[in-house]
């Protein structure tokens, strides 16, 4: 008998003859979020179980397993011999004291001597000798405990399912480079294209001292939350105080943020390009800020050759939010700390630019050399 993590794949299934490459991917992607615990990894008909982990960890080694990208559902249960005593022994480990409960039993070994339903009657029958509170309940039981009989002479025994995080495995559908912010939107917007398959590289553009070290460390936070999602542990931060001001100072006021914006765009192109990433990503939302209208977004595109994607653009505010608590990023975007957005903010800003018109401000700045001064702030945190 041994403690084991069972873990069951999502949409990889619905891959055909390269779904080698899929499950390749994958199994390195659980490796990678279960370094530092000691473990054994095994594939075996359909399924990933995890073993060989100092049982204290078995919780530990669930959450994680929970958050990799193509993992439909996991459970902790047990791998013992098919000896049906030895079943017994197992149940009773994940069986309930009181209550209704029932067994199902999937008998993938077709040439076990019993059925799957005379499997489940056997153990039930059991069961309710020993334990007298228990009664049986098949519609709408309390409690339900699995059997999985396999190929080689084991079964798998456990007692419930823990959702996972779906998807496809992260390294699957190329890299991107997401423009996260410490707000709450980019980090979902991440989340999301990783869910996908794709890498996502990490970029935060800052306006230190008019924002202050807390909204950088701010976003670090972020980033790390999302690593245990994305599996990138890097983040870029770029300096863009200097283009803001130079904004500030020669353009229109109601143009301020669009200007940014397009510079932002340009900045995260380049360094897109250097990194290997083939898109952009961002958080934005269609209405749902000045800046986030049609027009404010084909502005900003207009500048790129690179696509954008804008997984959270027919999303509301509430619907955001939602899933940003759902993966723990919620709590630290609501801190009080600003990000450059928010610096030489005008009262009015254009909500529906005509690109002609941003055209004709950003004309009087230096675009190429603002970028330039721009790229040699760059810096890496890993973490």
């Amino acid at each position: 008998m041994e403690k084991v993590v069972i873990i069951r794949y999502a949409e990889i299934h619905l891959k055909g003859k390269n779904r080698g490459y899929f499950e390749h991917v994958f199994s390195m992607n659980l490796e990678k979020s279960l370094k530092g615990i000691r473990h054994e990894l095994h594939r075996t008909s359909g399924r990933w179980l995890v073993a060989g982990f100092p049982e204290a960890l078995a919780e530990e080694v669930a959450a994680r397993i929970g958050k990799v990208f193509g993992v439909h559902s996991y459970s902790i249960g047990y791998l013992v011999d098919s000896d049906l005593g030895a079943v017994y022994d197992c149940v009773k480990l994940v069986a309930p004291e009181e209550g209704s409960f029932k067994v199902v039993t999937h008998r993938g070994y077709k040439k076990y001597p019993l059925t799957s339903m005379e499997i489940s009657a056997e153990i039930g029958g059991r069961l309710l000798s020993d334990r007298p509170q228990l009664r049986v309940d098949v519609h709408e039981p309390e409690h339900t405990v699995y059997i999985d009989i396999r190929d080689g002479g084991s079964a798998l025994v456990f007692g419930s399912f823990g959702e996972g995080a779906g998807g496809m495995p992260v390294g699957t559908s190329g890299k991107g480079l997401l423009m996260i912010s410490g707000g709450i939107d980019s980090p979902v917007a991440g989340y999301m294209m990783a869910k996908r398959g794709l890498i996502v590289e990490l970029l935060h553009f800052h306006s230190y001292p008019y924002t202050n070290e807390g909204a950088k460390e701010k976003v670090a936070e972020l980033a790390k939350i999302l690593s245990a999602y994305t599996q990138v542990r890097l983040l870029r931060t770029v300096s863009v105080t200097h283009i803001q001001e130079e904004i500030h100072a020669k353009c229109k006021a109601e143009f301020n943020v669009t200007l940014l914006r397009r510079f932002m765009f340009r900045i995260a192109e380049r360094i897109a390009e250097r990194a290997g990433a083939g898109c952009l990503v961002t958080g934005e939302s269609l209405g749902q800020v000045a800046s986030q209208t049609l027009e404010g977004l084909t502005s900003s595109n207009a500048v790129v050759k690179l696509p954008v994607l804008r997984p959270l653009v027919g999303f509301d505010k509430d619907e955001i939010i939602l899933r940003a608590k759902k993966i723990g990023t919620y709590d630290t975007s609501v801190l009080p700390y600003e990000d450059c957005c928010t610096v030489f903010l005008p009262e009015f800003p254009a909500t529906r630019p005509k690109l002609a018109a941003v055209e004709a401000e950003e004309a009087k700045l230096d675009v190429e050399a603002l970028i330039e001064e721009s790229l040699a702030t760059v810096e890496r945190i890993t973490f």
